[in-house]
C-alpha cells in the first residue's frame, strides 16, 4: 500500500496511506497527540519505577522515542515491545522529524537505533531502557501478564475492524499485569463495549487536540 510522508497542525509529520485517506498520527499533531495519549494518559498514570510496554503498532517509533525521552526525565526503568506487521522504510524514516521537533537531537543516535536494530531480539538502547521489536500480526500476540502497559495504536475501526474486536482485546487483557492499563486515541462505543466485555474497567477521557474523548482500560482481575 503506498505511503506518503504529511505534516500535522502541530508541525511534526506522519505517514500517510492515501489509498485508505488514514494517517497513522492525528492531522491535529503527531506528536501532540502522542504526548496526550500515551504519555499523559498511559505512562504518567503508572507509579512503578520499573514499567513494561507493549506497543500496538510501532509504526513511525514515535511513541517508542517520546517514552524513551520521558524515562530518562523520570528515572524509571522501561522494557518496551513493539509489535508491527509492516516496518516503516528506511527512506521513510529519514523523513520523520520528530527528533528536532522534540528538540532531542543529542538523542537522534537513539532514534536512528530505534529503527535500524535488529526484529524479535532485545536491544539495551540505555541503562533504564529496553526496545523489542517483533514483526507481527496482532492476533498471534501471546503474551500473559507481562505488561504494565499497553499503548493500543492500531490504524482505525473504520478501515480495520478486525484489530478493534473483542477476540484483539481479550489477548490485551490477558498480556496485561494485574492493574495494568490499556490507552487508546479511539473513543468509539463499540470500541468501549469490547474492552468492557474482556473485563476491562473502562474510563471516558479527554482527547487530544482534535478529538472529544479517548480511552483507558485497566484490568483489575484475571
Amino acid at each position: 500500500m503506498k505511503r506518503e510522508i504529511q505534516l500535522t497542525d502541530d508541525g511534526s509529520t506522519t505517514i500517510h496511506l492515501p489509498d485508505w485517506n488514514e494517517n497513522y498520527h492525528s492531522t491535529h499533531g503527531a506528536i501532540q497527540e502522542a504526548n496526550h495519549v500515551f504519555l499523559k494518559n498511559g505512562l504518567d498514570a503508572i507509579s512503578l519505577t520499573k514499567i513494561a510496554v507493549l506497543e500496538i503498532g510501532f509504526g513511525t517509533g514515535l511513541n517508542c522515542f517520546i517514552t524513551f525521552l520521558a524515562a530518562q526525565k523520570k528515572n524509571c526503568f522501561v522494557d518496551y515491545v513493539g509489535v508491527e506487521a509492516y516496518p516503516v522504510s528506511k527512506e521513510e524514516k529519514a523523513k520523520l522529524n520528530y527528533v528536532t521537533e522534540l528538540k532531542a537531537e543529542s538523542k537522534e543516535a537513539v532514534f536512528d537505533q530505534m529503527h535500524s536494530c535488529s526484529w524479535g531480539k532485545k536491544h539495551e538502547v540505555s541503562s533504564n531502557f529496553l526496545l523489542t521489536k517483533r514483526q507481527q500480526f496482532f492476533k498471534d500476540i501471546d503474551d500473559v501478564n507481562c505488561f504494565d502497559l499497553v499503548y493500543f495504536d492500531a490504524f482505525g475501526a473504520e478501515h480495520q475492524p478486525q484489530l478493534w474486536t473483542v477476540a484483539i482485546f481479550e489477548k490485551m487483557h490477558i498480556a496485561l499485569k494485574i492493574n495494568g492499563i490499556l490507552v487508546t486515541y479511539s473513543a468509539k462505543g463499540s470500541v468501549r463495549r469490547a474492552m468492557q466485555e474482556v473485563g476491562f474497567s473502562v474510563q471516558r477521557l479527554q482527547g487530544p487536540p482534535g478529538k472529544r474523548e479517548m480511552l483507558r482500560g485497566t484490568k483489575h482481575s484475571a
